[in-house]
């Protein structure tokens, strides 16, 4: 053994343990991004914090019978950052391209959500949507911008044109934004009808309505979680989900039709690693749930 491989080790990388890239069916993507944040910045810090968090928590999901460790992932680092946002979406659509082409699902750690824009262009058309957020992030324009984290949904509707789009847990919209979504056929689902219905029927409704799509690109801004579960967000929203409803709900709701999902919004200067903590669980739950399905 050389001494820099005795003294010297590499960033964290996600789940501490890492494959090759050619044996990896899984390959995780830092973006660290938050370029048209509008009310708490910081999201450019959650690659490198949700990595560490990630190396200490444990493994194995009750939920699904799976353990990370046995999923085969490939942490690549971090996008190269520029200023531009469209050069930033640019370079994650080639980038989604790519490992799509090569047979991996792309895992994002953002950033912003405005980068779900760009992953969702190299996934391509005959894609359904699905997000959990607070917000639904339809408004046409937002502080003088047509892209941000409060438009990108629209202009992914309107660019992209996927198969569906369908939010969970919303609870932070704008006039302007009911109104499109019912033009556009886009279904979502309140904090308040989930808890009406409970778990069972929500996913149950959900899964009706993904029931003809071939293909999933999920997306989850952790501000879907009430701020007393996950506090460190951009944009935090009050009356959320709790942690368990949302792993459930994500559990039922994620099998082998997902294709490639993101995790967004966590600034983790905003408490002492809480938030990071429940998103690394959170992309622990949701990959083993793809591995699952995909090995039944």
């Amino acid at each position: 053994m050389s001494y820099r491989e005795l003294f010297a080790s590499p960033s964290p990388v996600f789940g501490g343990s890492l494959k090759a890239f050619e044996e990896a069916d899984y390959a995780v993507l830092g973006v660290p991004f938050d370029a048209t944040s509008t009310y708490r910045s910081g999201a450019r810090f959650a690659p490198l914090a949700i990595r560490e968090a990630s190396l200490n928590i444990e493994t194995y999901s009750f939920r699904t019978d799976v353990d990370i460790e046995d999923v085969k992932i490939h942490d690549m680092g971090d996008l190269n950052i520029v200023g531009r946002v469209d050069e930033t979406l640019k370079r994650l659509e080639m980038v989604a391209k790519e490992l799509l082409n090569a047979k991996k699902t792309p895992v994002v750690i953002g950033g912003e959500h405005t980068i779900a824009l760009g992953v969702m262009q190299g996934v391509g058309k005959n894609t359904a949507i699905v997000s959990f957020d607070a917000h639904l992030d339809l408004r046409n324009e937002y502080m003088g911008r047509t892209v941000s984290h409060t438009t990108f949904m629209r202009r992914l509707n309107e660019q992209v044109r996927p198969l569906k789009i369908l939010e969970i847990g919303t609870r932070a919209v704008c006039k302007e934004e009911l109104e499109y979504a019912e033009k556009s056929n886009i279904e979502f689902f309140t904090v308040q009808q989930i808890r009406k219905d409970g778990i069972e029927k929500t996913a149950h409704a959900a899964k009706k309505l993904l029931a003809d799509c071939e293909k999933i690109y999920l997306t989850i801004d952790m501000d879907v979680l009430d701020p007393a579960f996950a506090p460190a967000v951009q944009n935090p929203e009050p009356d959320g989900l709790d942690m368990h409803t949302l792993l459930d709900m994500l559990c039922k709701v994620c099998d082998h039709r997902v294709v490639a999902f993101d995790l967004v919004e966590v600034a983790p200067h905003y408490d002492n690693g809480v938030t990071a903590i429940q998103a690394a669980k959170t992309m622990f739950e949701v990959l083993c749930c793809i591995e699952k399905t995909r090995k039944s």
